[in-house]
């Protein structure tokens, strides 16, 4: 297809998949490649230009990681963001780098020498997110500065003949205010790429991907009801049709109604053969005990499989299973080669190391709101595509500690009652996710004449576009005040509603 690439070369930075879904935005196609891809597979994708990400490590240690000097030889722009600015300056003639005498993290403000180009349209003064402990002590050879921090002496560089850049700080984040003009500018006025690619481009070639991948192979999808499995699904059954069998695991981990839900969508709207499984007993004879979170995450994944390899067993010559891995489980399980693992995801890091299925991941450079988009563009329900996220191990991963059924029915109508009141309220849509989270701790409470002793029921909303970074919702007092008295009234062995004010970063979405 005739559109423009833009290649980022990842150096296991936490929001190098966040630089793919900024460039996206723009309907400009980006790619990701590990930092060690050969120069001659760069020369085969012949991208625009060239985004370097940020990274964990230090340029100036021993094994740090690298690049192949000859993209610098490409004749096409490159932006170097935090560590990938640090590497230019490491690799290019005339550079110096080296550890700060202060780290900056957080907010800066950013003092703009030049405007040109980069900075057209940024307002001088403009908010920065920092997270490094280096800094740039001299500029590479035809480089020059062109803007500053009260710590960072050189918070970007330009060399403006070869349209080479680089920034200290993430332009991809959104606490960086003018980021996504900063980008903007990159793509449209130095790197002037045409903005052709949209959803439409991305599912027909993975249709072909799925097709090439599968041939006449028989593949079986886990539906959960979320909009992950349900797009995937939608995107595998479109590529190959009958070969495809959908299987809906009952854990007893789901939410209230859940599974009749889905068996009525998808076995009755969509009429895609599904096959149903009551494993509830199954998967929690095997938690019984477990309060570790990893454990919980690896247990569901490790069981979960164990069922689809059994029901594969049923289907004669099942060969492939489809799973709704998105971008943001692979990079918090520690998918690129350099990130950390933050924590393990269901369709990720619960997978047993020895698996009998192939798997097929349409989603898996897709990020949940490319996904919904996805959805619209397939034309499956606005109940579907709008439902806010849920994690694949379910309810046990809102439990703090052990898991039983009797924690599991509390959680189940306290959440119940959470999603009712925020739909009534009409902020359903408006915020990211929302559900409660049952703790592993009672305390005293009085109702009526008598003294309680009951489970607090943690009350978690956050606002993100990415999952990647999420901030606390602020929900109106009055409805807060509904949702806590219509839950101590309605579930007997709660006695306090308490709200979770935490943002993404220091705290995850998730509890556990």
């Amino acid at each position: 297809m005739d559109y423009d690439k833009i290649l980022i070369l990842d150096f296991g930075g936490q929001y190098s998949q966040l630089i793919a879904r900024r460039i996206r935005e723009f309907n400009v196609y980006s790619i990701i490649r590990g930092h060690n891809v050969k120069l001659e597979e760069i020369k085969e994708i012949d991208p625009a230009a060239i985004i370097f990400s940020g990274g964990p490590d230090s340029v100036t240690t021993a094994g740090a990681p690298g690049v192949d000097q000859g993209v610098f030889e490409l004749g096409i722009p490159i932006l170097g963001i935090c560590y990938g600015m640090q590497l230019m300056a490491q690799l290019l003639e005339g550079g110096e780098v080296e550890k700060a005498e202060h780290g900056e993290y957080g907010k800066a403000d950013l003092e703009i020498f030049k405007a040109q180009n980069l900075f057209e349209e940024v307002d001088n003064q403009s908010q920065a997110w920092m997270s490094h402990g280096d800094h740039v002590k001299e500029v590479p050879k035809g480089f020059e500065i062109i803007a500053r921090t009260e710590l960072t002496s050189a918070a970007a560089m330009a060399d403006f003949k070869n349209n080479f850049y680089g920034v200290q700080f993430h332009p991809e984040v959104n606490h960086t205010i003018q980021g996504k003009t900063m980008l903007h500018n990159f793509l449209f006025k130095i790197v002037d790429v045409k903005a052709n690619w949209n959803m439409a481009d991305y599912i027909e070639e993975e249709i072909a991907r799925i097709r090439k991948q599968v041939g006449q192979g028989k593949v079986i999808c886990g539906l959960s009801g979320g909009v992950d499995s349900a797009v995937a699904s939608a995107i595998v059954h479109k590529a190959i049709g009958d070969q495809l069998t959908c299987i809906f695991v009952d854990h007893g981990l789901l939410r209230k109604g859940e599974a009749e839900q889905v068996k009525r969508t998808f076995g009755e709207e969509f009429n895609i053969p599904l096959i149903y499984v009551d494993a509830k007993k199954r998967f929690l004879d095997r938690l019984a005990g477990v309060t570790e979170p990893e454990a919980k995450r690896k247990i569901i994944g490790d069981e979960f499989i164990q069922v689809f390899d059994e029901e594969a067993e049923k289907i004669k010559d099942v060969g492939y299973l489809v799973q709704g891995t998105i971008y943001s489980d692979v990079i918090e399980s520690g998918g690129t080669d350099k990130a950390a693992t933050i924590k393990s995801h269901h369709n990720v890091g619960g997978l047993p190391e020895e698996m009998n299925l192939e798997l097929v991941e349409p989603l898996r450079f897709l990020f949940k709101d490319e996904v919904r988009k996805i959805g619209e563009v397939l034309g499956l329900p606005k109940e579907i595509v709008w439902r806010q996220p849920f994690p694949g191990p379910g309810l046990a991963i809102r439990i703090i500690g052990d898991i039983d059924w009797d924690k599991l029915e509390i959680l189940r109508n306290a959440d119940a009652i959470v999603q009712e009141e925020i739909k009534d309220a009409g902020l359903y849509r408006d915020i990211w996710q929302s559900f409660a989270v049952l703790p592993d701790l009672r305390s005293v409470g009085v109702m009526g004449d008598e003294r309680t002793y009951g489970y607090p029921i943690i009350l978690r909303a956050v606002n993100s576009d990415d999952a990647m970074t999420a901030d606390w919702a602020r929900l109106p007092y009055e409805l807060l005040q509904s949702i806590s008295n219509r839950i101590v009234n309605q579930v007997p062995e709660v006695n306090r509603v308490v709200y979770d004010i935490t943002s993404k970063p220091p705290g995850t979405i998730e509890w556990e």
